[in-house]
């Protein structure tokens, strides 16, 4: 004879209540709402009124969030720190304001670079580093995390990268603008794309597609009951995933046929030929023009940058190939990361409205934390450039100050060996811009490689960084490099650089966005001097 569980049903401010004491830390309701979303605990009730049990809720946290500690370091060793993985942080937390104007592949989170560089004391990292007022510099600047970061906590700051689109994402993030002039700039912009219209038959192509996955979606890939059955591995994902995709390609193919979409263009020799459908590509040429006729340079800088997110979304490619480029994507697909049927874009015209109001927003947000440190962006080879030059021509008050008190050291994540082609990231920005690529100059590039060879002028790389840094760097420096050191390659390279490796700290990486989800970690190195 069976008998009845009793359920003990929780509001979703219960549930937080709940979570909070269990887990011994602050739980929000989006923490909440994430794990129903994705199918991790059952959702109940109707009409609005969402509850989840509270037995489903243990045994969620039990078996996953409180297991993931122990199971990480049985597989990475009982030298990573959890405390460093900012578990608790929601993705919001992770991009907020500026840091998120424009995808960069490879760069850590801004809580990373504040809790080595922000002037408050904790019981792990013992004493502080920087203080406000401090100069620090990156010498791999990427998309200026550290700089942002530094700025917000009134700390100036140099960042160098190879990169001149790298630079330019920097440069938006830290300008300061007009805003009013700034809204209505973007404005502007904004109608005349909305206006614009290459193929009459998009439009309605697109609203019978929309209607007709969606049909398809509901009834197939229910949410988030479909979910919940792959976590509880009720349903094979790869074969039932691969006959739906399949079902609903013959509706895409009819529709295209119906409304003599053109998918493809002419030609297919640069990067915006070959991963744009032909619609796109003649509203990207036209937004572009637009934005050339922008007076105000600093406005058609971040302009520039709204476009290049915007075409950068546009690609056509799978949700989950955003990051790695494998194949044009031109007709509709089983999506891993949504779970469901998903298409290409057919049109910028969402997307750059979505990034444009979105862009106001962060910058609004940032303005107001700005804490009036210089900063400089340079364009340049870290293993050469000359800093001090650099900063006289752009800031002589900067430069007054970087003679008086000297960098007082450096928050760094450099390039991993063989992992990234970091101009290739972007390839779809430097077609567009007309900017030189000099990829040859890329330290630890993909391309490249994982050989011997690679890895020997890796390692002499980042030493000629470092050494060409320290000419600038005060006496009692603190070097911070965030690395996955696989190969063991940063004890020469301290050597190189003549520096000492005074302590190390293994972090877990949570929040990967590629596919392969299992446990990775880094190591940020504190270097001293000798």
């Amino acid at each position: 004879m069976g008998f009845a569980t009793t359920r003990q049903l929780l509001t979703l401010k219960e549930a937080c209540d709940w979570a909070s004491s269990f887990l011994g830390r602050n739980i929000s309701e989006s923490n909440i709402s994430y794990l129903i979303q994705y199918g991790k605990v059952k959702k109940y009730g109707e009409n609005g009124s969402t509850q989840i049990d509270a037995c489903d809720l243990k045994n969620y946290y039990q078996s996953f969030n409180g297991q993931r500690e122990v199971e990480w370091k049985k597989k990475l060793g009982n030298d990573l720190n959890w405390s460093l993985s900012f578990d608790n942080l929601r993705e919001k937390d992770t991009t907020k304001h500026v840091h998120r104007l424009h995808p960069y592949k490879g760069k850590f989170i801004p809580q990373l670079v504040e809790y080595f560089i922000d002037d408050h004391t904790d019981d792990f990292k013992k004493q502080s580093f920087f203080k406000k007022d401090d100069i620090i510099l990156d010498p791999f600047s990427g998309s200026g995390t550290t700089l942002v970061q530094a700025n917000e906590l009134g700390i100036h700051s140099i960042g160098i990268d190879i990169s001149r689109f790298n630079c330019m994402i920097t440069d938006t993030k830290l300008l300061d603008y007009d805003l009013d002039l700034l809204i209505q700039d973007i404005k502007t912009i904004n109608i005349a794309i909305t206006k614009f219209e290459t193929d009459a038959k998009i439009q309605e192509f697109e609203k019978e597609l929309y209607l007709e996955l969606t049909k398809f979606n509901n009834k197939n890939f229910p949410s988030p009951d479909y979910k919940r059955k792959i976590y509880k591995k009720e349903i094979d994902e790869n074969k039932y995933s691969a006959t739906k995709e399949k079902g609903f390609l013959n509706i895409y193919n009819k529709l295209v046929a119906k409304y003599k979409i053109e998918l493809k263009q002419e030609k297919n020799k640069t990067f915006l030929d070959r991963w744009y459908i032909k619609n796109i590509r003649k509203e990207i040429d036209f937004a572009f023009d637009q934005i050339k006729k922008i007076r105000d340079e600093k406005n058609k800088r971040i302009l520039a940058v709204i476009l290049s997110r915007t075409i950068r979304s546009c690609r056509a490619t799978t949700h989950s190939d955003l990051a790695t480029l494998k194949e044009p994507q031109i007709t509709t697909y089983y999506c891993w990361k949504h779970k469901k049927i998903c298409k290409p874009l057919f049109s910028i015209k969402y997307w750059f409205d979505r990034y444009a109001n979105d862009t106001i927003a962060r910058i609004k947000e940032f303005q107001k934390l700005k804490n009036g440190a210089h900063w400089a962006s340079i364009t340049g080879d870290s293993r050469t450039v000359d800093i001090g030059n650099e900063i006289k021509s752009r800031n002589k008050k900067f430069y007054k100050l970087l003679k008086k008190q000297k960098i007082q050291g450096i928050f760094s994540s450099p390039p991993y060996v063989g992992q990234i082609d970091y101009h290739e990231q972007h390839a779809y920005a430097y077609d567009l811009f007309g900017f030189e690529r000099k990829d040859e100059l890329e330290i630890g590039p993909l391309y490249k490689g994982q050989g011997l060879e690679a890895k020997k002028s890796y390692a002499e790389g980042i030493s000629q960084v470092l050494l060409n840094s320290k000419k600038y760097l005060s006496d009692n420096f603190d070097v911070f490099l965030v690395a996955n050191d696989k190969w063991n390659l940063y004890p020469q390279i301290a050597e190189k650089a003549g520096m000492k490796i005074v302590n190390q700290f293994k972090r877990p990486v949570l929040n990967r966005t590629e596919r392969d989800k299992n446990p990775y970690s880094e190591i940020i190195f504190h270097f001293k001097k000798i």
